[in-house]
């Protein structure tokens, strides 16, 4: 029986949570039931993002009363954090010195926590959706979806999970905007709600462009590399060990592991 890592199985429970198929292939792996030990009468709503902290901790990121929840690697419950402060939370992921990241599509903006849980950071204006032109002092994102970071610290959010305008948005380490890219539609740059984003050690960033069926791959500054063009819903990008990339096929509920030149691994 094959084994994934545990960043990868909960990668897929959380890009797969609200569309799971009739009748689920064989994934060549059995889940764990009840893994999360909850406390008593706590329960998750529906899952948007996990993530692994340098401890390995795991944090689960939820559309419930307490939509952020740590857990040790063993699943017991360690701490729930973010009552009232989340709309519709999206993406969520953990940077190189264990700062807590949110995208919250609901309320328009994308939070920085430091390990305690304290907000450190806010890009964007909460509950506001628009543009985002630094210049002109409108600072605001339209549905963040996921969150990435380079080697060099720079931020890398997508939005534009419903309604809002798909694209791309580059932050320096402090917050400051850098630049843009994308747009709707269906040209190379262009995106179809870009659902997920990750970067590889050499600063390659790649976007899950899930209603255009593909994974895009762009240099540091958005200039357009290559196309992997798949079957399904390009859900969530987890970068593990190079040279290789895990991928959630939310409609399809699967794990697909990808090779740097988008080909299928064994």
């Amino acid at each position: 029986m094959k084994r994934v890592s545990v960043a990868c199985l909960l990668l897929l429970i959380a890009a797969t949570a609200a569309a799971q198929p009739a009748n689920p292939p064989d994934l060549g792996y059995v889940p764990a039931p009840e893994f999360f030990q909850l406390p008593a009468g706590m329960n998750f709503g529906g899952v948007s993002g996990v993530a692994i902290n340098s401890k390995g901790n795991i944090f689960v990121l939820h559309r419930g009363a307490q939509p952020l929840v740590e857990f040790d690697s063993g699943g017991r419950f360690i701490r729930a954090l973010g009552a009232g402060l989340l709309e519709r939370p999206h993406g969520l992921r953990i940077d190189a010195d264990d700062n807590i990241w949110i995208a919250d599509g609901g309320a328009h903006i994308v939070l920085k926590l430091n390990p305690q849980g304290r907000i450190i950071m806010v890009l964007g204006s909460k509950g506001t959706a628009g543009e985002w032109h630094e210049a002109g002092f409108l600072r605001n994102f339209s549905e963040p979806n996921d969150i990435a970071f380079s080697p060099r610290g720079e931020i890398y959010v997508t939005q534009g999970h419903g309604r809002g305008d798909s694209r791309v948005l580059k932050f320096d380490r402090d917050g400051r905007f850098i630049k843009t890219w994308g747009g709707k539609g269906e040209a190379p740059g262009q995106f179809n709600v870009p659902h997920s984003i990750a970067v590889d050690s050499h600063g390659l960033v790649y976007v899950a462009d899930r209603g255009n069926n593909r994974v895009q791959v762009f240099d540091a500054d958005g200039g357009f590399i290559r196309e992997w063009v798949l079957f399904g819903t390009p859900a969530g990008l987890y970068i593990g060990a190079e040279p290789f990339v895990y991928l959630a096929n939310g409609h399809h509920g699967q794990i697909i592991k990808l090779d740097m030149n988008g080909a299928i691994s064994a």
